[in-house]
This record gives C-alpha cells, sequence and structure tokens, in this order.
C-alpha cells in the first residue's frame, strides 16, 4: 500500500493514534488531526519512525472551515487522499434530565457533524481520483441506545446512530468509487477509558464473549482492512467489534 495517503481524525491517541500507527505500517502516509500538540507529536515521531511522512493539524472537528482548510493544505502537500478515518468524538454521559442544549449540540457537532466535515472536504480529491475509502466511528451505543445501569448518553448514542444512517446513503451517493463503511467499537481499553474500565472490569467482561475489553489495536485491525484492501466488495456496513458483548 506504499504511497496511499490516510487522514486520521482524532488521531493523537487512543483508538486514532493505534490506527494510524496500523495504516503507517501497512505503508501509508499519515495526517492526523487532533486537539492536543503534544500528542500529535508523539504519534508523527511514532509514525515517521516507520519510515512514513506525516502532516499533524491542531484541529476541533465540529469546526467545518478548518476541515477544508486541512484537507486543502494535505492535498496539495500529497496531491491526494485515499482514506479517511473519522474517529474523533466526544463523550456526553448525561441524561436527558440533566443535559442542556449546549451540551447536546456539542455531542452532534463533534460526534456527527465533525464527520461530515471531513467527508465534505475529503470526497471531491477521492472523486476526482476515481477511488478512495471513508471509515466512520460509530459505536455499540447506537445499537444499545447507550443507557446502563449508571448512566445516560443517550445524546452520544443518537450521535452515533446518525452516524450509521450517515454511512449508508453515502455509500448510494459516492459508490461504486467510494467504499463507506463504519465501526461500532464496544468497551475498547484507551488511556481515557483504562480507569474507568478498570473499576468495573470483572463485571464487565462476564458480558463479553471473548471474556476482555478490546484494545486499539483490534480495531485498527478492522480499519485497515476496510481501508485497504483490495479488491473490497465491502461498503454500507457497519461492523461491530466488541467481542460480541451482550452485557452494557
Amino acid at each position: 500500500m506504499t504511497g496511499k495517503t490516510a487522514i486520521v481524525t482524532g488521531g493523537g491517541r487512543g483508538i486514532g493514534r493505534g490506527t494510524a500507527l496500523e495504516l503507517a505500517a501497512r505503508g501509508c502516509d499519515i495526517a492526523l488531526v487532533d486537539l492536543i500538540p503534544e500528542d500529535l507529536a508523539r504519534t508523527k515521531d511514532e509514525i515517521e519512525a516507520l519510515g512514513r511522512r506525516c502532516l499533524t493539524f491542531e484541529a476541533d472537528v465540529a469546526d467545518h472551515a478548518r476541515a477544508a482548510q486541512v484537507v486543502g493544505a494535505i492535498v496539495s502537500e500529497w496531491g491526494r487522499v485515499d482514506v479517511l478515518f473519522n474517529n474523533a468524538g466526544r463523550s456526553m454521559p448525561k441524561g436527558i434530565l440533566e443535559i442542556e442544549e449546549a451540551e447536546f449540540d456539542n455531542a452532534i457537532a463533534v460526534n456527527l457533524k465533525g464527520a461530515f466535515n471531513y467527508i465534505h472536504a475529503a470526497a471531491p480529491q477521492m472523486k476526482r481520483q476515481g477511488a478512495g475509502r471513508i471509515v466512520n466511528m460509530s459505536s455499540l451505543n447506537a445499537h444499545t441506545g447507550g443507557v446502563t445501569s449508571a448512566v445516560s448518553k443517550f445524546a452520544y448514542a443518537a450521535a452515533k446512530a446518525g452516524i450509521l444512517g450517515m454511512t449508508r446513503a453515502l455509500a448510494k451517493e459516492l459508490g461504486p468509487d467510494i467504499l463507506v463503511n463504519a465501526i461500532c467499537p464496544g468497551i475498547i481499553k484507551t488511556e481515557r477509558s483504562n480507569d474507568l474500565i478498570r473499576a468495573r472490569e470483572a463485571d464487565l467482561v462476564r458480558g463479553i464473549a471473548l471474556g476482555r475489553p478490546g484494545t486499539p489495536e483490534d480495531v485498527a485491525q478492522v480499519v485497515a482492512f476496510l481501508a485497504l484492501s483490495d479488491p473490497c466488495f465491502v461498503t454500507g456496513q457497519d461492523i461491530s467489534i466488541d467481542g460480541f458483548q451482550w452485557v452494557m
């Protein structure tokens, strides 16, 4: 896959970082988008240590104009965009009786509109190339409703369910040149989730057939398949990456 380029939003840490490194190891040059400069710098160093080129952009994915600037800079530098992984997201653990309008708007802006922003910017270039792959980050919460005995994440679940509808619609609209799929991770151990998972890990894994939480590397393998497999007869799909999790 040498010569391919990939954009990874939320690429500084967690699933984004793991996927960026996996794609780099498979020969892709990587453009990282994140809010935290230190995370961007660390992951850039790791990608370059694998012998691949890396561009970094400090940006909020909810900013539509900034998305256009970022993608324009990537195309100017590298001439193409082969893969877009819309990974950036933000949880919103508040129920309907607690949440403020601005918090709901932010959950939609980051988790749903953020993906739209980067697709809107990157799809024209993919069309000009005659090929491209888009992988959108949804969540198991899109299927379960995001409600447990401990907390409601209804706004997050709503945004992630919107990702699934957008994925199916764009697979029809952009095919056959551009493949568009979504992934739905379950419980994944990342820097941000480790403490929360550790506190309930014994209970959580009892509801997972494979008996453990997932890792960023587990997710990265699936994204890499969707992004790089050639030929690939998979589009418009949402793929659960949850070790078969039936208890939230």
